[in-house]
């Protein structure tokens, strides 16, 4: 079976800078070269800043996105879609419109004889109690409700100011690669007591892959970035990058970028050391 597992793209309706620009443009060209690749690609949280599709309205600048995963589909590639910690709000357009699997937490799939995990990750740092409250009041069947009734407009320019405000937030290096270590923690959990052979997971925008005594723990790492993602071809797992004029032009203008963007401003090791 070939997978693709691709995190933190962070697709947004309302680019700010050229180098938002940039890396949209290198993902909707990963995608394209995708077709016809693979049997499964697993979307695994925080494709898009934010998510919403209302009764009878979607966000309309994340057509180019949903044309490019619809091609896919078309193509033989089933769609899974794991919400993140900015896509969770989701009703019946991705399984209505893209006969795609949603799953709030977590997908399991057993396949080439592994068993396998792929969680966004969101819920497994440490030390972040506040996101934590935060997260279980947003994902409330009421809090969704009103954020529907507000006019769309409202409603994005609000949710803009929420992600805007998250992503701003500043935390020493030593607070981040504490939360960082909470999903190497849950990966070696699952993989001792549940038994799993692989567990994949976002969040943290730090791409690699470890090798534990019971499996291996793999972080498909961000398109702000990193522009990595991790490929499963027949039971064995990968670390790759995508490498284009878009990236090169993402680069580019990098140096304006605020710090407070990325939550690992400091480049980490593409693969970690086996342990």
């Amino acid at each position: 079976m070939r997978i693709c597992v691709i995190s933190d793209v962070h697709y947004k309706y309302a680019p700010r800078d050229a180098f938002d620009r940039a890396n949209a443009q290198a993902a909707l060209s990963f995608l394209k070269q995708a077709v016809g690749q693979y049997d499964l690609m697993v979307l695994n949280g925080d494709i898009f800043d934010l998510w919403f599709d209302w009764k009878f309205t979607l966000i309309k600048q994340y057509f180019p996105l949903l044309h490019r995963l619809a091609e896919l589909r078309e193509n033989g590639c089933r769609l899974v879609m794991v919400s993140g910690n900015h896509d969770f709000w989701f009703n019946d357009f991705f399984r209505q419109y893209l006969d795609a699997k949603v799953c709030n937490d977590a997908y399991t799939l057993t396949a080439d004889g592994i068993k396998m995990l792929f969680t966004h990750g969101d819920l497994h740092t440490v030390n972040d109690l506040r996101y934590k409250f935060f997260r279980r009041l947003i994902r409330l069947r009421g809090s969704k409700m009103l954020f529907s009734l507000l006019h769309p407009d409202l409603a994005l320019w609000l949710g803009a100011k929420l992600s805007r405000s998250s992503r701003f937030r500043q935390m020493s290096s030593l607070l981040q690669s504490k939360k960082s270590a909470g999903l190497g923690h849950y990966a070696e959990y699952m993989l001792h007591k549940k038994e799993y052979d692989l567990v994949c997971m976002g969040h943290c925008h730090r791409p690699g892959i470890t090798r534990l005594k019971r499996g291996i723990y793999a972080n498909s790492g961000d398109w702000t970035r990193h522009h990595s993602y991790l490929e499963i071809i027949g039971g064995e797992v990968s670390l790759k990058y995508y490498k284009t004029k878009e990236i090169q032009d993402a680069k580019n203008v990098s140096e304006d970028r605020p710090r407070g963007d990325d939550p690992d401003p400091q480049p980490q090791p593409a693969e970690l050391s086996d342990q």
